[in-house]
């Protein structure tokens, strides 16, 4: 019988098992997903020289933009409300009754 020893790697020392896999595959697979990263990083704002500040424009860039959610919602709600509540008012002022 057999013993079922699965080929290892010739290159399976210390090195290999702490990186979890080759050191070259290891290297551009970390390059690839930081450049990725760097993408998305940059796209928010965020400065590699001056990450503190960075941080704290992003948040006050997501603080701003709740705010100005909120006043662009408020005057488009004023905007239609000076047609759609006179029009509202005046077809209940002067519709016809309706019976229960």
């Amino acid at each position: 019988m057999r013993n079922d020893v699965r080929d290892l790697p010739a290159s399976n020392d210390g090195l290999s098992r702490f990186l979890g896999g080759s050191p070259l595959a290891v290297a551009f697979r970390l390059v690839l997903l930081s450049v990725l990263v760097g993408v998305v990083l940059a796209t928010i704002g965020f400065d590699p020289w001056n990450i503190l500040h960075s941080i704290r424009m992003l948040f006050q860039r997501l603080w701003d933009l709740g705010f100005d959610a909120v006043n662009w919602l408020w005057r488009y709600f004023l905007l239609g409300a000076v047609i759609v509540i006179p029009i509202w008012l005046l077809s209940r002022l002067f519709g016809s009754p309706r019976g229960r």
